[in-house]
C-alpha cells in the first residue's frame, strides 16, 4: 500500500534514510510502541470482568454481573477522559514525546500493582494505568500525524492506517496469551504478563527514539509559570472535592458503586461540553479554525454512540460468551476471553485493504468522503446489535441455553468492518481539523468521545437485565441505524464546515 504514495516522504524522512514500508522510519518506533501498549491493556481488559465476577473460591472478587459491567464502563471512561489533561501536558508543559514515556513507565508500573494478589491494592493498579494511558494515547497519535505534516492526505491516512494494525496485534495476541494464563492458571499472573509487555513498549520506545526527528520533542505553545500554578490550583481543588466526597460517602455508610458510575455519567457529557466551549472562546482560534472545530463536534457526537455499542464487546458481550456461548472444541471448552482476539484477527486482515482501497478510489476521485464513512460506521454499527438481538433470541430459545460461536463471529465482523471506516479515519481527521496551538487536546477530545461512550455505558447496560438480550440490543441497534441516517443527511453542511479539509 505504502509502495504507490511517494509525496511528502521528504519531510518525514531523513535523506538516505531507511523507510518502514515506505513509510518514515520513526513510524515503526511508534508502531512497536503502540503494540506492546495495547497488548497490556487488551491483556488486562480481556479478563478483568471475568477476575470480578469470579467467584471468591476461584481467585477472583465474586462481584455481582451488573456491577462489574458498570466498574467496566466507569473504568474505560476514566481512561479516556484522561486523555483530556494528557493532552494538555504534551501542549503545554513536556511536549508529545516525554508525555509518552512517562505515561509508559507508570503504565507497566500499574500493571505489576495488579499482579500482587490483593483488592485494595488491585484498584490502585487500575487507576495508575488509567493515568499512565491519559499521558500516553493522545499523544503517541500526535506524533504519528507529526510524521506526515506536509503529507497529502491519503498518505496520511494510510500511515495512520498502517499505525493501526499494531494496535491490533497487540490486541489479538493479548488475550490468547493473558486470558489463557489468567483464567487457566492465575489471575495476577495474567496482569503481571500484561505488565511485561507494557516495559517492553517502554524500552523499545526508548531505544527507538532517534528515528522520530524532533517530532513530540517541545511543546507547542508552552505554559507560562502563572497559567502553571492556576491549573495546579483548579486540580488540587477538584481533586480535594472528589476526596471529600468520597470520603463522606465511605464515612456514612451509603457508599455504592452506582454512586461512582452517575458521577462519570454526567461528567462524561458535560466535560466535552464545556471544553468544546472553552475552546470556541480562545481569541486565538481563526475564523477557518474555528469552523472545523464545528465540524468535529459533529464527528464527535456520532462517534460517541458508536463506542458507547462497541466497547460493550469487553463487558456485555464478553459475558454472554461466557454463559451463553457454546466454546466447545472435541471437549475442551476454550477460555471465552479469545473471543476477544477475533476483531484485531480482522482488522489486521482488513486493514491493508482498506487503505489500499481508499488510495486507489482517491488516485480515481471516487473515495467516500470522510463524512459517508463515518455514516456508514454508524450503520454497520447498528446492523451488529442487530445481529446480537437475534443471537440473544436464539440463545433464549435453545435448549442448553447457548449459542453457536459464529454469531459472535458474525457479530465482530460486523463491527469490524464499521470500525474501519470511523476509528483510522477519525484518528487522521482529528490531526487535520486540529488547530496548531490545540493538537494533542484534539485529539485528547477524540479519545474523550470514546470516554463519553463508556461513561453512558454505566447507565445504558442496566437495561440489559430489564429488557431481555433481544430488546436490548434491538433498542442499540435502531438507535444507531438513525444517527447515521441523520449523518447522511447532514452531509452537505458538515462538509462546509470542513473547509478545505477533506
Amino acid at each position: 500500500m505504502a509502495s504507490s504514495l511517494t509525496k511528502g516522504t521528504a519531510q518525514a524522512t531523513p535523506a538516505g534514510g531507511k523507510t518502514f514500508f515506505g513509510h518514515p522510519r520513526g513510524l515503526a518506533t511508534l508502531f512497536m510502541t503502540e503494540m506492546w501498549e495495547r497488548f497490556s491493556w487488551y491483556g488486562m481488559r480481556g479478563i478483568l470482568v471475568l477476575y470480578l465476577t469470579a467467584a471468591v473460591a476461584d481467585g477472583g472478587i465474586g462481584m455481582k454481573e451488573s456491577t462489574a459491567v458498570a466498574l467496566y464502563g466507569v473504568y474505560n471512561a476514566l481512561v479516556y477522559m484522561l486523555a483530556m489533561p494528557g493532552g494538555w501536558v504534551a501542549d503545554r508543559l513536556w511536549g508529545a514525546r516525554r508525555a509518552v514515556l512517562v505515561g509508559g513507565v507508570v503504565i507497566a508500573a500499574g500493571h505489576f500493582v495488579l499482579a500482587v494478589p490483593a483488592e485494595a491494592t488491585f484498584y490502585v493498579g487500575l487507576l495508575m494505568i488509567a493515568i499512565g494511558t491519559g499521558l500516553l494515547k493522545p499523544n503517541i497519535s500526535t506524533m504519528v500525524g507529526g510524521l506526515y505534516k506536509d503529507s497529502d492526505s491519503a498518505r496520511r491516512d494510510a500511515g495512520f492506517t498502517l499505525f493501526y494494525m499494531a494496535i491490533n496485534i497487540g490486541a489479538f495476541a493479548a488475550p490468547l496469551v493473558v486470558g489463557t494464563v489468567g483464567e487457566k492458571v492465575n489471575w495476577h499472573l495474567g496482569f503481571g504478563i500484561a505488565g511485561v509487555g507494557m516495559a517492553l513498549a517502554v524500552i523499545q520506545y526508548a531505544l527507538g527514539g532517534r528515528h522520530l526527528g524532533e517530532v513530540g520533542a517541545t511543546a507547542p505553545t508552552p505554559a507560562s509559570p502563572a497559567e502553571r500554578r492556576g491549573v495546579l490550583r483548579k486540580a488540587g481543588m477538584w481533586l480535594g472535592v472528589a476526596a471529600v466526597a468520597l470520603a463522606l460517602d465511605l464515612v456514612t455508610g451509603t457508599y455504592d458503586i452506582e454512586h461512582v458510575v452517575n458521577v462519570m455519567a454526567v461528567l462524561g457529557i458535560v466535560v466535552p461540553i464545556v471544553y468544546f466551549a472553552v475552546m470556541f472562546r480562545s481569541p486565538s482560534l481563526t475564523g477557518a479554525d474555528r469552523s472545523k472545530v464545528k465540524a468535529f463536534v459533529w464527528f464527535f457526537v456520532t462517534s460517541v454512540l458508536f463506542w458507547m455499542i462497541y466497547d460493550q464487546s469487553g463487558s456485555l458481550l464478553n459475558i454472554f460468551s461466557e454463559d451463553k456461548t457454546d466454546r466447545d472444541i472435541g471437549g475442551w471448552e476454550f477460555p471465552a476471553s479469545w473471543l476477544q482476539s477475533v476483531n484485531p484477527v480482522y482488522v489486521i486482515a482488513l486493514a491493508p485493504l482498506f487503505a489500499t482501497v481508499w488510495v486507489a478510489l482517491a488516485k480515481r476521485q471516487r473515495e467516500p468522503s470522510t463524512v459517508t464513512k463515518f455514516a456508514l460506521a454508524m450503520l454497520l454499527i447498528g446492523g451488529s446489535f442487530g445481529v446480537m438481538a437475534l443471537a440473544g433470541a436464539a440463545a433464549a430459545n435453545s435448549g442448553t441455553g447457548k449459542v453457536t460461536v459464529f454469531w459472535l463471529l458474525a457479530v465482530y465482523l460486523v463491527q469490524t468492518i464499521g470500525e474501519m471506516c470511523l476509528s483510522p479515519v477519525g484518528l487522521s481527521l482529528s490531526t487535520k481539523l486540529a488547530p496548531a496551538q490545540f493538537a494533542s487536546q484534539i485529539m485528547g477530545l477524540w479519545f474523550l468521545a470514546t470516554a463519553t461512550g463508556n461513561a453512558i455505558n454505566g447507565w445504558a447496560t442496566k437495561l440489559n437485565e430489564p429488557l431481555g438480550d433481544a430488546g436490548y440490543y434491538t433498542l442499540w441497534a435502531v438507535l444507531a441505524v438513525l444517527g447515521g441516517l441523520a449523518f447522511m443527511v447532514a452531509h452537505k453542511r458538515i462538509r462546509a464546515l470542513m473547509g478545505d479539509v477533506k
